[in-house]
């Protein structure tokens, strides 16, 4: 079993979504495209880190809620996820494929491969690579970049072997990761959906669930 997952699994918690307007308060002055892009990076490294820290801060003060406990109770379940918080690790779940990448890293913005774990109750701020003097910056994938290409091979492994995809709290509009959805599905696998509305993953839904996810995934589950 595979469950992909999305913002609206954390968002339960307190984890504002990308482009929540009740949430990101002062951010809503800057275009969340060039606080996320290689090119806003290198126009202002200092305020995408500000940007980033502050949702790094957030996630610290949150905690795992009733659907991450019920997919990390689960060992049989494989968790990929477009999420970059940590809350799938905090709830204990073993196995955790992060699509796009994780707030609890910074790496080299050059081709050195450095990377320094990062604290989110006290992120530090811009600075330098220690190896090769350029920037570091948040271990996430930007607009305009590709996905990492390990993640993103085990996941399609596994989308293609899998007999069930649990699809939980995303819209499907994110490409590439929306077309495991259909991936999964063209391989034979069920699509069981939860979300609180329906989504561009409807159509694909053998079932679907219309809820919350931390109210529907424990009974589903078994948590």
């Amino acid at each position: 079993m595979v469950a992909f997952s999305g913002a609206g699994l954390s968002a339960e918690s307190g984890v504002p979504t990308f482009r929540d307007a009740e949430t990101q308060g002062f951010w809503l002055n800057y275009d969340p495209g060039k606080l996320a892009s290689p090119e806003g990076f290198a126009a202002d490294p200092e305020l995408v880190y500000t940007w980033y820290n502050e949702r790094r801060r957030n996630i610290a003060q949150v905690q795992p809620n009733a659907a991450h406990r019920a997919l990390a109770a689960r060992p049989d379940i494989v968790n990929i996820t477009q999420n970059i918080d940590d809350l799938l690790h905090r709830a204990g779940a073993r196995e955790v494929i992060q699509l796009h990448g994780t707030l609890t890293v910074d790496r080299c913005d050059g081709k050195c491969g450095y990377e320094e774990e990062v604290a989110l109750h006290d992120p530090p701020a811009a600075r330098e690579c220690p190896v090769c003097g350029n920037w570091l910056r948040p271990a996430v994938v930007w607009f305009g970049e590709a996905l990492p290409m390990e993640a993103w091979t085990e996941a399609e492994e596994r989308c293609r072997s899998c007999e069930v995809m649990l699809v939980v709290g995303t819209a499907a509009e994110v490409y590439p990761a929306a077309g495991l959805i259909g991936l999964s599905k063209s391989c034979g696998a069920r699509i069981i959906v939860v979300n609180p509305h329906a989504s561009q993953a409807s159509a694909l839904a053998d079932i679907e669930f219309c809820g919350k996810a931390g109210e529907v995934l424990p009974m589903l589950l078994g948590g």
